[in-house]
């Protein structure tokens, strides 16, 4: 067998965006296919939080991997700027998880203790500070977890900026082809099958969010993923309304450049309807209004939705099929897709190069959750 590619990813979406990058930088001869066109789905609908510690329990497996990230965005804006000349936004200002009742402040700060006692940074801010910061904030917020370390990007800059920084360095990237099938000869994948031809690799790496499951179940593989709709919202005002992020239950709000305001997000589960429903927004806004009750006065911009890939255990699936040699998963991010970006990209680039990875032990694809076809 000749292979024409080392790699190739199938899915346009900020993890195979980033997958390709981290290979193309490795020198790696790469080609992302995509069905339909770059960032279209979850990674242009996201608010491109980062929020590692406002998302995640401290206890969690995927905790490390989302601090690791996190740190690696500084490095990666200056070399997506240079590479792309894309600016991605980022922004290092913190983020205030508030409490609205007792018992989320109570809540609150017990994660600050727990935060510190693994030498991460956390503080509790009286009601009275986090106003002294964010002085347009309710006198329903009784408190706030401040989070200097969460930050935030612009989630399709991001994406966008991955694809081109990958171009630049070799990679092929190509819209509106889908991928039928994979290419498999003596239980190795050796390419893939698409509506635009047959193309060879090495290995192929499904980073297709919502949609890997689907193209993997005829290989021996059902994948415990599902589809979970968020739908948001943005308001635009002369004077931002917020310097920080705020992230509350059930609602967060993300200052952005230009005097805009993402507030989101819904969470639909079993669902690949993207329609957006007075119900989801009526609710968004309600509670984004309990926060900050002057939103009611900003000029609504727009509201969206996108399909978010969750799995049975709240953890994504990354690492080699069990069977296949060759075909790898990156999938099932959920609400943290943009934040885990560099350090899947990173990793994959790892295991597409043959390095052994122990990171990724609790994300096997072989896990308890899923279930093989014999």
């Amino acid at each position: 067998m000749t292979y024409i590619y080392d790699s190739i990813i199938v899915g346009g979406g900020v993890i195979g965006g980033s997958i390709a990058f981290h290979l193309a930088r490795r020198g790696k001869k790469v080609l992302l296919l995509e069905k339909n066109v770059l960032a279209g789905e979850s990674s242009r609908a996201a608010a491109g939080m980062l929020g590692a510690q406002a998302e995640l329990e401290s206890s969690s497996p995927l905790f490390p991997l989302a601090k690791k990230s996190r740190e690696m965005f500084p490095n990666i804006a200056a070399a997506l700027k240079e590479l792309s000349g894309m600016d991605i936004e980022l922004v290092n200002k913190g983020m205030f998880k508030v409490a609205l009742n007792d018992e989320q402040a109570e809540e609150l700060k017990r994660k600050v203790e727990i935060h510190r006692s693994h030498g991460e940074q956390a503080d509790w801010l009286s009601a009275e500070d986090v106003k002294n910061h964010e002085p347009l904030l309710s006198h329903s917020v009784l408190g706030a977890m401040f989070l200097p370390k969460d930050g935030q990007v612009s989630a399709h800059r991001l994406s966008l900026a991955f694809f081109s920084a990958a171009a630049v360095l070799g990679a092929e990237v190509k819209e509106f082809a889908a991928v039928h099938t994979f290419l498999i000869e003596k239980d190795r994948v050796n390419g893939v099958r698409t509506n635009c031809g047959d193309y060879f690799s090495e290995n192929v790496i499904v980073a297709s969010g919502a949609w890997s499951a689907e193209l993997l179940k005829d290989f021996g593989m059902v994948l415990d993923t599902y589809p979970v709709k968020g739908e948001c919202f943005s308001v635009v005002t002369t004077r931002p309304l917020l310097e920080k992020t705020i992230f509350a239950k059930g609602c967060y709000l993300v200052p952005k450049a230009g005097g805009r305001t993402i507030v989101g997000a819904t969470e639909h589960p079993h669902t690949f309807n993207k329609k957006v429903s007075v119900a989801g927004v009526f609710s968004l806004m309600d509670k984004a209004r309990r926060i900050v009750p002057s939103i009611v006065d900003s000029e609504l911009e727009c509201t969206w939705a996108g399909i978010r890939p969750q799995t049975g255990d709240g953890l994504p699936y990354l690492g080699e099929h069990p069977k296949y040699r060759g075909l790898f998963i990156a999938a099932g991010h959920f609400r943290n897709g943009i934040l885990l970006s560099p350090i899947t990209g990173e990793l994959a680039a790892q295991w597409a190069d043959g390095q052994a990875v122990p990171e990724l032990e609790p994300f096997r694809v072989d896990r308890s959750f899923p279930s093989f076809i014999t």
